[in-house]
């Protein structure tokens, strides 16, 4: 298990499973990755590494200047939560475009084996991913936090100059992660329960925490987040939203993070962290000091406590 810093930390002749994140989702990342290996029947038969925000120095270019979003301004954040969000293109160039990869957010966990994503029959296509759910889902938009990739066909994807474009507002953010820029023809659909959001069922094999506000290890923590405006048609809304912002502060009037309200996927969780630090993972020193940062919940030690131990 590694943090992929370049192309030369990725082998293209293996099947990788990738996880982006930066320091706010960094404990979460780390879990996923454990939880890849462990609920594989064939764990050596792919690589899983980390695409840390902090090993790409572009990002720093752009703090605090205004980007396009959704058809408005946004001003980006590198300490925001999602931050990481554009390296969920890294891959195939990480992997010299070629070969076959697996692209995830660091609050997607393994349920079932991941290596039945990574060997299906991708009938030609060159991302397969799941339609997102509500209004997004509406307007065409796909879930790129989970990708099954075919690295070959993706070489136009270049995160520093996308990334720059949506400064240059020649592309939009919403367009460019719900892949509303791509070949539809060449996107294929997987089963929801490779993605499977907020819901854990006998038929889920990768479970998505992706309510950011219930998530199981930010219980009671500050917000550090900036909801997304869903105001598309109704421009004052947005204008109000972004004067709150200006004048307040990013995170002001957002709500504190809360329980989730599904115990079982809390219990999943924090069983998939104690066996981390239980084989020395993850030490019980660094999940103080990422609760010490607001990173992880303040009594995320009396969880592990408590927590029965998972399934084997």
């Amino acid at each position: 298990m590694t943090a992929a810093n370049g192309a030369s930390d990725v082998s293209s002749e293996r099947l990788n499973v990738f996880i982006h994140t930066n320091h706010r989702q960094i404990v979460g990342a780390l879990v996923s990755q454990y939880s890849m290996k462990r609920n594989s029947a064939t764990p050596d038969a792919f690589d899983v590494h980390l695409i840390e925000h902090r090993n790409y120095d572009f990002f720093e270019r752009y703090e605090g200047r205004e980007y396009l979003r959704d058809g408005a301004s946004r001003v980006w954040r590198n300490d925001d939560l999602q931050s990481f969000t554009p390296l969920r293109f890294a891959p195939p160039a990480l992997m010299g475009y070629q070969g076959r990869a697996v692209v995830t957010d660091p609050d997607v966990f393994a349920v079932g084996d991941v290596m039945e994503l990574l060997t299906r029959d991708m009938q030609g296509n060159s991302i397969m991913c799941r339609p997102r759910s509500g209004s997004k889902g509406f307007e065409g938009i796909l879930a790129t936090s989970v990708m099954l990739l075919d690295c070959a066909q993706l070489t136009h994807w270049d995160v520093p100059k996308q990334f720059d474009q949506l400064f240059e507002r020649t592309l939009d953010y919403q367009d460019w992660i719900g892949l509303k820029k791509e070949d539809r023809s060449k996107i294929g659909l997987f089963e929801n329960e490779w993605n499977d959001f907020d819901r854990l069922s006998e038929k889920t094999k990768l479970i998505h925490n992706t309510k950011r506000r219930t998530q199981p290890w930010k219980s009671g923590l500050p917000a550090d987040y900036v909801p997304a405006e869903k105001f598309k048609f109704f421009p004052p809304l947005r204008w109000l939203l972004r004067a709150r912002r200006k004048l307040f502060g990013d995170y002001a009037f957002v709500p504190d993070y809360k329980s989730h309200p599904d115990l079982h996927q809390e219990a999943f969780f924090f069983g998939l962290l104690r066996e981390c630090v239980e084989k020395g993972i993850i030490s019980e020193s660094f999940i103080r000091e990422e609760m010490n940062r607001n990173h992880v919940r303040h009594d995320a030690m009396e969880v592990l406590d408590r927590v029965p131990p998972l399934a084997a």
